[in-house]
């Protein structure tokens, strides 16, 4: 023992005086393992730069969808350049063209984003009844993977499929947290969350999770009530924001058949092009912001 604290003192003396004099001994190895950059190390830390590949790929996931993120992206590379050159021969305004080629080459993303936010839609309507039927599983003596099976069976999709995919994840080798755990992934919704946490709380301490869990359905139902009727109260004022949004298009896809020298003077003529680009950039923001006031959150 001697001999090993001798030794790592002398090892971490060396270590110390190489860092003051910026010294490094080859006679030594390393203490650290360094992975070896290759000559286009740059390359991949552009691509993986923010982590835009990987969240692309999550939202294909949780979409269920079989994409995979480089190609969507990919995709959405050559939307963009085939829009962009495509538009050249109808809008001489580069920035014009850069903005609606942009708004072309989102569309995968949009699709699949439309695709996402249905699915975890359905799944939400489906909770409140899935948790129903696990307390009604559990009240009748069984444990909790005979539970999470029953709903695995006995439920429709999305909520079949999911919870398919948490048996076979267990029947593989799966812990039950794990697999709950990468549910709560592949559905980001706060109420599962809340039913993943019971489960784990009730199989690591054996609390009564039944009273907790009827609590928890009522109070999903409450609020999927409570959200159809904002809906319904709001339904004229989403159709009116609609309208409103809608009709600037409208009226200028009507004006481009009717009096096209009205538009072209908006395309070629300097100034107007300073104007058309103005409302564009305007409509674009107006949009967005009246679909968040149309769209609260409960």
């Amino acid at each position: 023992e001697k001999a090993a604290a001798g030794t790592l003192q002398q090892r971490l003396l060396e270590l110390r005086a190489q860092a003051a004099g910026g010294e490094r001994r080859n006679s030594r190895a390393d203490l650290f393992r360094r992975e070896e950059r290759g000559r286009f190390a740059w390359l991949g830390e552009l691509i993986s730069w923010g982590s835009t590949l990987a969240k692309l790929q999550k939202t294909i996931n949780q979409a269920n969808l079989k994409y995979r993120a480089a190609d969507v992206a990919g995709l959405t590379l050559i939307l963009f350049i085939g829009a962009f050159l495509s538009l050249g021969l109808f809008i001489p305004i580069l920035l014009l063209r850069f903005l609606f080629a942009a708004l072309i080459a989102l569309i995968p993303y949009f699709v699949i984003s439309r695709k996402r936010a249905s699915r975890l839609a359905k799944f939400e309507s489906q909770l409140p009844d899935t948790i129903d039927l696990f307390n009604r599983s559990m009240r009748a003596g069984h444990n909790i993977q005979a539970g999470l099976d029953t709903i695995a069976t006995e439920t429709a999709d999305p909520t079949k499929m999911e919870f398919k995919k948490v048996m076979e994840e267990m029947g593989l080798g799966s812990t039950l947290d794990a697999a709950l755990h990468n549910m709560g992934e592949r559905i980001p919704l706060i109420d599962l969350k809340f039913f993943i946490t019971g489960l784990i709380l009730q199989r690591q301490t054996g609390a009564n999770m039944v009273a907790v869990l009827e609590n928890l359905s009522m109070l999903v139902r409450e609020r999927l009530s409570l959200q159809e009727k904002l809906k319904a109260a709001t339904a004229q004022q989403r159709y009116s924001a609609t309208l409103l949004c809608g009709m600037p298009i409208g009226f200028g896809i009507v004006l481009w058949f009717m009096k096209p020298e009205y538009i072209d003077i908006l395309v070629n003529d300097e100034t107007g092009s300073k104007f058309f680009m103005y409302a564009v950039v305007s409509e674009i923001l107006g949009i967005l912001v009246i679909r968040k006031m149309s769209s609260p959150k409960i």
